[in-house]
């Protein structure tokens, strides 16, 4: 089976994550994908295939280099589950040949197009062949994408035993999407010395600086009182929750934000006359700016609690991943040589902060150095991703360039 053919299969399954069931993996989905990934593994050659209880999916390509060649031992993960913001349950992908650089038509009948107006990244890849989307799903580019890229690099090394390479380890994880993914990951038993994820945007890509992240629950109480009686008494917390909105910087927010500026994002508003609710999420490259984002929510709920009385407002801060930064600046030749893999294929790196997280920024506390090579896919978890092959090819190369420099 080809890139392109394993791609096309992948994303037939529906895997989207559910952060409130309480399992792992988080739906039943991404156990049929991981044993169907297991079957796979085994056919295309790779040893110790297993898959444990929570879905985690782990095999090995044994080395190929004799006793006066050296290797470390390496990693390549990509995760399973697709996004929960958009249904990617009867993907119907398909290729647009040639691409020419105008719209391209996703849904006629409900007017859905893609156009490089609005998305100006198309016209890179003018010429190319662009996997896309009907309009009424997403891709799931994210992150099957780069399962099939690791397992085309795998497939072409079994059939390539003149290459010479030493031990590879390949995983496939469930719910990366809901922050989840490296949580039952066996480090030890993965046994790399490093790792990279496959899980990054367009061509190029290449990433060892993520946010902080934390999330922040703040809840307002009030007393509801007869609107016509209520002079004097009543107390709408939608109305304070209101007032802390303002509070916070109106333009560290995402829509006002870039590169290594952090912000505060209002993902989610709940409430009534006595009960609001605000979720946040916080995110900062910066560790001291980020904790004097999460000093700033305590510090408002305070102001709030004195000018309306004690517990009028309550703030619970819960920390979610740390920028693998720290972790990975110590072993600097890994980034080192994925740069020299990227320039080997002809591709020119780009070297950015992740404006977000992966699965690697947990991995690298865990001590598994895990920069996020790009998988090259676009508009990820809406119905406007798309994926040049092109780009999935150079990918698949990139992998099996560093598996072979890595020889020493």
């Amino acid at each position: 089976m080809n890139l392109t053919k394993r791609f096309l299969h992948y994303v037939s399954f529906a895997t989207m994550s559910d952060e409130n069931t309480g399992l792992t993996p988080s739906t039943p989905g991404q156990m049929v994908f991981a044993k169907y990934l297991v079957e796979e593994l085994k056919t295309i050659g790779l040893k110790d295939v297993e898959i444990d209880a929570n879905g985690y999916v782990m095999a090995t390509l044994p080395a190929t280099i004799g006793a006066d060649k050296k290797a470390p031992v390496i990693g390549f993960i990509a995760h399973m589950d697709t996004s929960p913001d958009m249904s990617g349950k009867h993907v119907k992908p398909r290729i647009v040949e040639n691409y020419d650089g105008n719209d391209i038509v996703l849904n006629a009948e409900n007017a859905i197009v893609l156009s490089p107006k609005q998305f100006p990244e198309l016209t890179l890849y003018k010429g190319q062949r662009l996997i896309v989307t009907n309009g009424q799903t997403l891709l799931g580019a994210d992150d099957k994408a780069g399962i099939a890229e690791i397992m085309t690099a795998m497939a072409y090394l079994v059939e390539h035993p003149e290459i010479q390479h030493g031990v590879v380890r390949v995983a496939f994880t469930p719910d990366e999407e809901i922050g989840q993914g490296a949580h039952h990951f066996d480090v030890e038993k993965f046994g790399a010395e490093f790792a990279y994820t496959v899980d990054g945007g367009e061509i190029g890509e290449l990433e060892y600086e993520n946010f902080n992240a934390a999330a922040a629950k703040v809840t307002f109480k009030g007393i509801n009182v007869h609107p016509g009686y209520a002079k004097h008494k009543m107390v709408n917390s939608m109305r304070i929750a209101n007032q802390f909105i303002s509070m916070l910087p109106r333009h560290e927010t995402p829509e006002h934000t870039e590169g290594y500026e952090g912000f505060y994002h209002l993902a989610a508003i709940t409430g009534n006359v006595e009960t609001t609710t605000l979720t946040y999420i916080i995110r900062d490259h910066d560790r001291t700016h980020f904790e004097s984002r999460k000093a700033e929510m305590k510090h408002l709920t305070n102001k709030i609690n004195a000018e309306f009385g004690a517990d009028t407002a309550t703030v619970e801060l819960k920390d979610q991943y740390c920028n693998m930064r720290e972790k990975i600046e110590p072993v600097m030749h890994i980034i080192e040589l994925a740069i020299a893999a990227m320039k080997a294929a002809g591709v020119e790196p780009k070297v950015k902060p992740i404006r977000g997280g992966t699965d690697g920024a947990q991995l690298s506390f865990k001590n598994l150095p895990c920069p996020n090579l790009f998988a090259g896919g676009h508009n990820f978890h809406g119905r406007y991703e798309f994926i040049p092959v092109e780009s999935m090819e150079k990918a698949t190369e990139v992998i099996i360039n560093i598996v072979q420099m890595a020889v020493k």
